[in-house]
């Protein structure tokens, strides 16, 4: 994947971002750019995004760093309008009225690399060059040293469907800690997203990398990876693809990979009738709910089977055997990752569900502060999960 065309020095920013109880991870003093996007020539009302043919011949993709963002504004057909927001999306991105969609977060990006630190190696491969998606791979140390295949982890980064990256400062670093701490191989999905790419593009990217994956064509796969023994993970946004992609080995199946678990972090499910706590955040439902239609205008809404795994009559069909669901006490999709756990275990699906939850926590803590004691207990349960059973 080619880095965007100019970067810029950010000064220090808070830690995180926040709506309510989401939070938006940011490093302080990290290079970074603003991604402009062009969804149309005139945005002035959600129709024109609601369109499913707003696709890539639509599309004019640019990258400016925020001192230089203003000039991109020539590109709209009226510039009067440049400055005009039509949706403001804060903390994740705005989409003003000329058309440009500018992310706020989640734009970092770090190249691949051999850690000092850890002595793990990851590299980027390009999947699809037609779409774009493409993949971070990592190894660990390990397999310098022996011959023994590893399980194989696949990761899909969260966002809200519509921000970070794979390669984002937070997720290589998080990954490349995972691997070295549970030693496996990990493959981190780049895959496309809205709005320049509405949902559901974001599950069929996953799939074909998932295909990629179970064609066993990558060197350091067939090397090193046990096909026999692999896992899906995400957080957030991520956890409800490794959701579906879990479904779509359930339903569909790949020949190559054998599906043994899916670890879903702070899952972004949701629904029209709140539960638990929920009813109590009748503005941070609104948010929500707002979000999930503009990443999915074709949407039929938040009881879509995409978003509320309750309305899915195919969540019987888990194609795997083991499920951990990670929650934080204070995420406001806390309750959601418990009433998964109840709609897997009323189901006809016939696997075993885990649930931890981490005290005092919000979401994503642990992008935020992957030291900390609760980010640390949680890496190790994942850990535990991934080889139980195992000598």
């Amino acid at each position: 994947m080619n880095p965007p065309s100019s970067l810029s020095f950010s000064p220090p920013l808070p830690l995180s971002l926040s709506i309510g109880k989401f939070f938006i991870p940011r490093l302080p003093g990290v290079l970074h750019t603003h991604t402009v996007a062009q969804v149309s020539t005139l945005y002035n009302n959600s129709a024109l995004l609601s369109s499913r043919n707003l696709r890539k011949q639509s599309l004019q993709v640019l990258a400016a760093s925020s001192s230089s963002s203003s000039s991109s504004s020539s590109l709209a057909m009226d510039s009067s309008n440049s400055a005009e927001i039509a949706h403001d999306h804060s903390p994740f991105l705005k989409i003003y009225k000329d058309g440009r969609v500018e992310r706020i977060a989640g734009t970092e990006i770090v190249p691949p690399s051999l850690d000092a630190q850890t002595g793990v190696e990851s590299k980027d491969i390009v999947i699809s060059p037609e779409t774009g998606v493409s993949a971070r791979l990592y190894i660990p140390k390990s397999t310098k040293e022996s011959q023994k295949k590893l399980p194989l982890l696949v990761y899909f980064h969260g966002g809200g469907f519509c921000i970070e990256t794979a390669f984002s400062p937070q997720y290589h670093n998080y990954v490349n800690s995972f691997v070295a701490e549970a030693n496996v191989v990990a493959v981190s999905v780049e895959y496309r997203r809205a709005p320049e790419d509405p949902l559901p593009i974001a599950y069929d990217d996953s799939w074909a990398a998932l295909k990629w994956v179970a064609s066993h064509s990558d060197e350091w796969l067939k090397n090193y990876a046990d096909f026999e023994r692999v896992y899906f993970a995400g957080d957030s946004a991520g956890a409800n693809i490794a959701h579906h992609m879990g479904l779509r080995m359930g339903t569909e199946g790949l020949v190559g990979l054998k599906l043994d678990g899916i670890v879903l972090v702070h899952p972004y499910f949701w629904g029209e009738e709140a539960i638990g706590g929920e009813a109590t955040e009748a503005e941070k439902r609104v948010h929500v709910d707002r979000l999930w239609r503009f990443t999915f205008p074709a949407t039929s809404g938040s009881d879509d089977p995409y978003i509320n795994p309750a309305k899915d009559p195919k969540l019987g069909s888990l194609g795997c055997r083991r499920v951990l669901v990670c929650i934080a006490e204070k995420d406001l999709l806390r309750d959601r990752g418990w009433y998964y756990r109840e709609l897997l275990e009323k189901s006809e699906w016939e696997g075993a569900v885990e649930v931890m939850e981490a005290p005092g926590e919000e979401h994503v803590f642990h992008l935020m502060n992957p030291t900390c004691e609760n980010g640390k207990a949680m890496l190790k349960r994942i850990v535990s999960f991934i080889y139980q059973g195992e000598d």
